[in-house]
């Protein structure tokens, strides 16, 4: 028989805010274990938590960019269960009355487009880490106690494992596009819980669903859904049956490992949490947090694609990044040549960027400086290949371009009697490149185009060259 795999995913991300959503502890990764909390995330007795407000604007803001409606009315709730890394044996989190109720995702994938659906989007705080060693068994970091979460949770629409990493791929980049969440899954900054079950094809009732807990990577995401499929197809295959559990993955051994039934809703005996009044989100408060997102990568491609003719690829490279987009409008703002910036940015910039490890946000060619470059290109005071030769010596100096043109020595040469006398004088010394390119060999333009530019060092004007070696190999 064959079956159709049902997927959802519960998407937990960390929001970069200062503190921490219920104390004024600092909110950050890479503090040494048990250095960075208080009485209020580690749950001692007396201690009252105080509801970080920023938190709210960020799960907002992600709400608001996923198509949620925005609750008037939320509730935080007590999720009870024990656990080493969880001081106060309960968590708070959201379940009857959740900040962002419904959205959905648009995703685009080998030239289909699909919507997945969530099911809704609620605040909760994080718990502890564990540290297993072999050596010294089982610590526990509390740092990490009361940071604050998001959890988007889909409905059961994904199909494949392909389709679960494209959707956590297209979150995390809406996320840190936002500038709520780091999105480093390498730091536990997002991280999902995924939900597995097959039914047979053609069939509208979903199998029993497995759990495959707290996964950090896309590779072990799309490695789990595939193994999980594979063993729950051979149990099926076989005439049993799938039991409804949580499960953990090995990415050292590449499979998953029962831990232990799935628990219900009831199974964590959620209530109010008496020490947090409910929260009313005001209208005109959401209106102002809409009035300030930033626009999304699908909207600046379409502009980029429709209005400044870029193709596909270099649109969504471009808009991949909020930084590069950002550049990137700022450059057009200055020089109103699409195409000549997103060439610069892609083959030169990113590059440079890439192998120095900085930001676009403290980069030294600021968009005035690279569209002044632009602009030397467009006066025919430099060619392209000097125009990178510059950029990279500013990257270095920090000094205007016309200045590092000047003081380099390479200031276009676009006297034609100069250009004429050196391009005579590499006619004569090659007669067999003049044979060939009588005979139609196009290499042999090229070949006289290179040394006339090495004889000026790239200053010669490469349109009067090509024009001069054409003319007088003619004549």
């Amino acid at each position: 028989m064959k079956y159709q795999t049902v997927i959802g995913l519960e998407i937990h991300a960390e929001l970069c805010t200062e503190s921490k959503v219920f104390c004024s502890c600092k909110n950050g990764f890479g503090f040494s274990p048990n250095t960075n909390c208080c009485p209020v995330c580690t749950g001692l007795p007396g201690a009252l938590p105080v509801l970080n407000s920023k938190v709210y604007e960020y799960a907002i803001k992600a709400g608001l960019s996923m198509g949620s409606k925005i609750s008037k009315y939320s509730v935080f709730e007590r999720k009870n269960y024990f656990y080493p890394d969880l001081p106060k044996a309960y968590q708070i989190s959201q379940l009857e009355y959740p900040l962002c109720i419904g959205g959905h995702i648009e995703l685009e994938l080998n030239g289909v487009t699909k919507i997945i659906r969530l099911n809704r989007i609620h605040v909760e705080e994080d718990a502890g880490k564990l540290i297993h060693s072999e050596n010294k068994g089982s610590l526990i970091d509390f740092n990490r106690c009361s940071v604050p979460l998001i959890e988007m949770v889909t409905e059961p629409d994904l199909r494949s494992a392909q389709e679960a990493v494209a959707l956590l791929e297209k979150i995390r980049q809406i996320l840190v596009y936002l500038g709520i969440s780091t999105g480093k899954m390498e730091q536990g900054a997002m991280r999902c819980d995924v939900n597995v079950s097959l039914m047979p094809e053609g069939s509208s009732v979903y199998g029993t669903r497995t759990e495959l807990k707290n996964i950090s990577s896309f590779r072990s995401v799309f490695a789990g859904i595939e193994y999980e499929v594979k063993r729950q197809t051979d149990i099926l295959e076989k005439g049993g049956k799938v039991i409804q559990e949580t499960r953990r993955w090995s990415d050292e051994k590449m499979q998953s490992f029962a831990m232990r039934n799935k628990e219900e809703s009831q199974s964590y005996r959620y209530f109010p949490d008496p020490d947090l009044l409910p929260i009313t989100v005001t209208p005109e408060y959401v209106q102002s947090i809409m009035a300030k997102l930033p626009r999304l990568p699908e909207q600046r491609i379409k502009q980029y694609v429709t209005e400044y003719n870029l193709p596909i690829y270099d649109a969504t490279l471009i808009a991949s990044e909020r930084e590069t987009a950002e550049y990137f409008e700022d450059c057009l703002a200055l020089y109103n040549k699409p195409k000549e910036i997103s060439n610069f940015i892609m083959s030169d910039i990113l590059r440079l960027i890439k192998g120095q490890n900085q930001s676009l946000k403290n980069i030294p060619v600021n968009p005035k400086k690279l569209t002044d470059l632009l602009k030397m290109v467009s006066d025919g005071k430099v060619n392209v290949t000097v125009a990178k030769t510059v950029l990279e010596e500013i990257w270095k100096t920090d000094e205007d371009p016309e200045k590092a043109v000047v003081r380099m020595g390479l200031m276009q040469v676009n006297d034609m009697a100069e250009i004429e006398k050196i391009v005579r004088e590499i006619i004569a010394q090659n007669p067999q490149a003049v044979e060939e390119f009588k005979a139609g060999k196009s290499k042999a333009l090229a070949f006289f185009v290179g040394q006339i530019m090495k004889a000026t060092k790239g200053k010669a004007n490469p349109q009067i060259v090509n024009e001069l070696v054409i003319k007088l190999i003619n004549i």
